[in-house]
């Protein structure tokens, strides 16, 4: 017994090193303070801010939660031990193993230690070199990435706009994706994907490297988040193009806006009605600004640090090579696998988890 009460006694010791990094005590703190709020009997008066409240309260309590139960788990588990009682040794033993296997599991919280981490994301997807070929490319990442998506029970993907290639694939598109943690999940992901394969798009059936850019932003849903002048805003309505529904293309539905002071602009022409379109275009906006914040003060740190190579357009992160032979491989991390069906299929956890814990190391 007293091998498992040492188990246990390390165990207990790096929970509680986790909830120190998670500031579990802040979050706790904060959580007492909104649910009390939320207790007012006036709390309802104000629709727009009691559900941001209420949102909050979910958000943090569904990051401390988990850990809370770990932690009683844990001490539970501790006295039990201190027992000595040799019938219970088993029994023990087994609790201890699921809850490291546990404790494994909830660790990669930690990574998430960004202002927008928990946000959920959205994901831009641009064809670059490549013409035919580079479209079909940028086809291939949105279906990774919703694939990606759909295999996660706690998160939901929206398309929210696209492009069509003139012969096939697409030339642009923007995916939401829906729930706590996708942009810390996701945000190693912004930068240059290179495909080479042999093309189905040549007579010849040559090789042929294409390129795609992908754009991950932490989706800004409140507008107080990013405070945007009024004053800064272009807002340009057009006749949406390409196939659409009844009354897509046959109404001035589709918005561009452009924030004029550092010339971020977004064009929707998705929805059919132009209030939505402007909705999701300035979700948009005050994402990229956000993002843009954030790129601001990697570079400062950058400055402070010294050089550090950063992904860029003709800088690609990642290679996906068909032909002649099968391999995925990260170019910062050096993270690789043969099973490229299985990556291109929406299984990119394996990447996702390597940059995190490259870049938080």
């Amino acid at each position: 017994m007293s091998d498992i009460v040492k188990q246990l006694t390390v165990l207990k010791s790096d929970i509680d090193k986790s909830l120190a990094q998670l500031r579990y005590d802040e979050l706790s703190s904060r959580l007492h303070e909104l649910q009390q709020l939320s207790q007012q009997n006036d709390f309802w008066q104000n629709q727009n801010e009691a559900q941001q409240t209420t949102q909050k309260i979910s958000k943090i309590s569904g990051k401390i939660s988990p850990w809370q139960s770990l932690l009683e788990r844990a001490n539970d588990l501790l006295e039990m031990a201190k027992l000595n009682d040799k019938s219970l040794e088993q029994e023990l033993q087994k609790q201890t193993e699921k809850l490291n296997l546990d404790y494994d599991q909830l660790k990669k919280q930690l990574l998430f230690s960004g202002p927008y981490d928990d946000h959920s994301a959205i994901v831009s997807i641009y064809a670059g070199a490549g013409g035919t070929d580079a479209q079909d490319w940028a086809d291939m990442l949105l279906r990774m990435y919703s694939r990606w998506a759909e295999s996660k029970k706690t998160y939901k993907a929206k398309l929210l706009n696209i492009s069509p290639g003139e012969e096939a694939g697409i030339k642009s598109a923007e995916l939401e994706v829906n729930g706590v943690d996708a942009y810390g999940w996701l945000k190693g992901e912004h930068g240059v994907h290179r495909l080479v394969r042999l093309s189905p798009f040549n007579a010849d059936n040559l090789r042929q490297t294409s390129f795609a850019r992908v754009e991950v932003l932490p989706k800004i849903d409140h507008p107080q988040d990013v405070e945007i002048d009024e004053k800064d805003l272009k807002i340009d309505v057009y006749r949406s193009g390409g196939k659409g529904g009844q009354s897509v293309n046959t109404t001035d539905s589709a918005v561009r806006i452009t924030h004029v002071p550092t010339g971020i602009t977004a064009a929707i022409q998705n929805e059919r009605s132009q209030l939505q379109n402007k909705e999701i275009a300035m979700m948009i906006i005050r994402s990229k600004l956000a993002q843009l914040q954030l790129e601001q003060h990697q570079n400062q740190l950058k400055d402070l640090k010294g050089p550090n190579e950063q992904a860029a357009w003709g800088n690609q992160i990642r290679s996906y090579v068909l032909h002649p032979y099968n391999m995925v491989k990260d170019l910062r991390t050096k993270c690789e696998t043969s099973d490229t069906k299985a990556v291109l299929a929406g299984q990119i956890d394996e990447f996702l988890q390597s940059y995190l814990e490259n870049t938080n190391s």
